[in-house]
């Protein structure tokens, strides 16, 4: 469906300067990004009561416990409504922290009524022991109304710390390959033919099956859910980063032929002007993705233990180092002869009579094109050496 929007998009834009419609196709592919970078995702995290569903909303936002804006947590429930709570740097991500399956005030069988199924996208089930006739129940529930439902098992480093306490010969596989098989074992009882149950520590989000479970989401959700939440996951692995910077690097295409059609305007300077500004606020959505902004990493301080300043100390990128703005963008360019030698060339090539406009708007396709895709790597370099050094690992990456 994704791929079939995009060729017509495509076919529009092309229309559009085939008739010299130079607005027309610069309005067309500004609403394909905005409608690409504010996709609605809502991810509903339920479960019995004292399972771990705060903080693993809080996690999954990439907010320690102790942030003023974390899901309340407790030994008690504390999750008494439907709570919504916004990503931190995306805010069309929204994650709700339901109430426990099954308490007094939520019977299960009024649950997905009371809380509005219809406007999730899909369902985490979690539970910290085993998975409970209530868990059962909302399973069949979600999967009769045509919902996304995954199984959580929570509080996993919780299980590994008390079995090797109380083991002589503890073996952290076999515990894990334990504790899962119980869970399987005990949901097809229940009537789940081949159930996948994923293995979580909210506070060790890069170890077990969160990626495991990242993976899932991501073939399973629709594409364009899919970077959404791509984007907005916490890095918990070099994979993920990786992931980010694919996500990232097929929008620039886009913002290359905005540039591009910006070029066509025959008034000197204006391409350079717009261009600049259009990279700075490109750049500063590859500085959040990474999680490379201030509040980010401060965050990821909070979270890891690791200071502010140690994690700042392992970056390289001026971009990631300095505060973003139009004079750094511009001395980085400058440094750079072949961007540079670019941009001049889009500037003179607006003289050149008749065949003036189009080689501008080649040449400013170009030099966007190679602009972003350079200062895309170097983010992602640094987003790798923060993320190993938050991890206590080797920073050499």
């Amino acid at each position: 469906m994704d791929i079939q929007v995009d060729c017509e998009l495509m076919e529009e834009i092309k229309e559009a300067l085939q008739n010299n419609e130079l607005l027309l196709a610069a309005e067309k592919i500004q609403k394909y990004l905005d409608k690409c970078n504010n996709t609605p995702l809502n991810i509903a995290i339920t479960g019995e009561s004292g399972s771990g569903k705060s903080t693993f909303v809080n996690a999954l936002r990439g907010i320690d416990n102790r942030d003023e804006r974390a899901a309340p947590t407790g030994v008690v429930e504390t999750t008494m409504e439907v709570t919504s709570y916004p990503h931190p740097n995306y805010p069309s991500v929204t994650v709700w922290d339901l109430p426990g399956i099954g308490t007094t005030s939520f019977p299960t069988d009024k649950y997905l009524e009371h809380v509005g199924f219809e406007k999730f996208d899909f369902f985490i089930i979690i539970s910290d022991t085993r998975f409970r006739e209530n868990d059962v129940k909302l399973a069949q529930e979600i999967q009769k109304m045509g919902k996304k439902f995954y199984f959580v098992r929570s509080k996993i480093d919780h299980n590994l710390h008390d079995e090797e306490r109380s083991q002589k010969e503890f073996n952290e596989e076999s515990t894990l390959t334990q504790i899962r098989e119980n869970c399987i074992k005990g949901l097809q009882k229940q009537g789940f033919e081949a159930p996948q149950v994923f293995l979580v520590s909210s506070v060790d989000l890069h170890l077990y099956d969160f990626r495991l479970l990242e993976e899932t989401l991501e073939r399973e959700l629709p594409a364009r859910k899919r970077d959404v939440l791509l984007l907005a996951m916490p890095n918990v692995s070099l994979e993920i980063i990786n992931k980010k910077k694919d996500t990232l690097q097929a929008k620039i295409k886009y913002y290359a032929m905005l540039s591009a059609v910006v070029g066509g305007v025959p008034v000197p300077g204006i391409s350079s002007a717009v261009d600049i500004g259009m990279i700075v606020g490109v750049v500063t959505q590859y500085k959040v993705a990474f999680g490379l902004d201030i509040p980010s990493l401060e965050r990821l301080a909070q979270t890891t233990g690791v200071p502010l300043d140690e994690l700042r100390a392992v970056m390289i990128s001026p971009l990631a180092t300095k505060k973003l703005t139009p004079d750094l963008v511009m001395k980085l360019l400058s440094e750079c002869i072949t961007t540079a030698s670019l941009m001049a060339a889009e500037e003179v090539s607006r003289f050149i009579p008749i065949f003036g406009i189009p080689a501008a708007m080649c040449v400013s396709f170009a030099s966007t094109y190679k602009i972003l895709n350079t200062f895309l790597d170097m983010l992602a370099i640094d987003a790798q050496r923060v993320f190993t050094k938050a991890l206590g690992l080797d920073t050499a990456v």
